[in-house]
């Protein structure tokens, strides 16, 4: 169910990521009622050809209460601002309070209602937790100081869950209470600059600190993802804030990056496939961002000019940032239309061609 659930999320993306401006639908719902289950991307698809610009069209209405949500019940439709037509909260549910009389009061029917579910998301991240990953990206400063993991107990040198491991490095005047471990991976350059961008840690497991005897450390397993072995490192679990909804936005107009690799190790990416950009927040890039996949041309032999001749580019995918570090992103593949591989170009869905 749940694999079926989520290859639906993929087939209602993917219907709708490919037009590059703000649009509206030609079969636009005069209104629209909200109801559990929504999520304001399901709402913006009903109303825009490009759903993840739906800030853009979207007009809060001042008189109804915390206008930057709504609920089941709320009834949306289409108004005229300043000679542009946005998407609003028409009317909302509320609750009825009876007024305060000291004399006789005449009953009516009324309806008493408010909104007994949450607030409406774009994606929540539940949806596609399975899809995502715990890897990060550090520096060298940030890997070198590290602690690193000796061995485990009698002497084993592959480790697993329930273990205790030893560990030698600086864990500060405090220790924490548990620390993830990481297994250094690759270093990843830009492949233009050539400017190095940092290295991949993948997430193995996480630890819990039990005590210092000297300068070793001791720690006990509680969660393994794989085997972990000696080298491999101890880093802090403090992070910010997990993103709990996703709101599928567009990235500046000119941006333009690649992908340098796929989570699977492989060259080939396809849908839920997670890849890894030389893009982060030093460009603005946040999660949401949405990013078109151009797939490169082929070089094929001009045999009337003699030479190699690259062919053109071609739209082949989109993907959806969904962590960022300071000079890379990790993204999910949200839609694969042509096979797409390491090196492939993204751009803002806006840049066309």
């Amino acid at each position: 169910m749940r694999k079926l659930r989520i290859a639906f999320l993929g087939l209602l993306i993917s219907t709708s990521l490919w037009a590059d401006v703000v649009a509206l639908r030609d079969d636009i719902p005069a209104r629209y009622v909200v109801v559990k289950g929504d999520t304001l991307w399901d709402i913006s698809n009903m109303f825009l050809e490009t759903p993840w610009l739906w800030p853009d069209i979207w007009h809060l209405n001042p008189q109804i209460e915390n206008p930057h949500l709504i609920y089941p019940g709320d009834v949306l439709g289409l108004v005229t601002v300043g000679g542009e037509t946005k998407i609003t909260t028409i009317t909302r549910t509320e609750k009825v309070t009876p007024a305060e009389t000291t004399g006789p009061v005449k009953l009516t029917p009324k309806v008493r209602v408010s909104p007994i579910f949450g607030a409406i998301s774009a994606i929540p991240r539940d949806q596609i937790a399975g899809f995502l990953t715990d890897n990060r990206i550090v520096s060298e400063d940030e890997l070198k100081n590290s602690p690193y993991i000796l061995g485990g107990e009698e002497g084993r040198i592959v480790i697993g869950a329930g273990d205790k491991i030893y560990a030698r490095g600086d864990f500060g005047d405090e220790p924490l209470p548990a620390y993830e471990v990481f297994r250094p991976g690759a270093p990843y350059y830009d492949p233009e600059t050539k400017e190095f961008l940092g290295y991949e840690a993948r997430s193995l497991g996480m630890a819990e600190f039990i005590g210092m005897s000297g300068s070793v450390a001791t720690l006990q397993v509680q969660r393994s993802l794989e085997n972990i072995r000696l080298q491999d490192r101890l880093m802090t679990t403090e992070q910010d804030a997990v993103v709990g909804t996703y709101l599928p936005s567009a990235p500046d107009l000119n941006t333009r990056g690649f992908i340098l690799s796929v989570l699977r190790g492989v060259s080939s990416i396809g849908q839920f496939d997670v890849v890894l950009l030389n893009l982060g927040e030093r460009d603005d890039i946040e999660a949401g961002n949405i990013f078109h996949i151009w797939r490169r041309g082929a070089l094929i032999d001009d045999p009337v000019a003699k030479e190699i001749v690259r062919l053109p580019s071609e739209k082949a995918g989109v993907l959806m940032v969904f962590k960022t570090f300071n000079k890379l992103s990790y993204g999910l593949v949200l839609d694969a239309r042509k096979p797409m591989k390491i090196g492939d170009e993204v751009r803002s869905p806006g840049s066309g061609s």
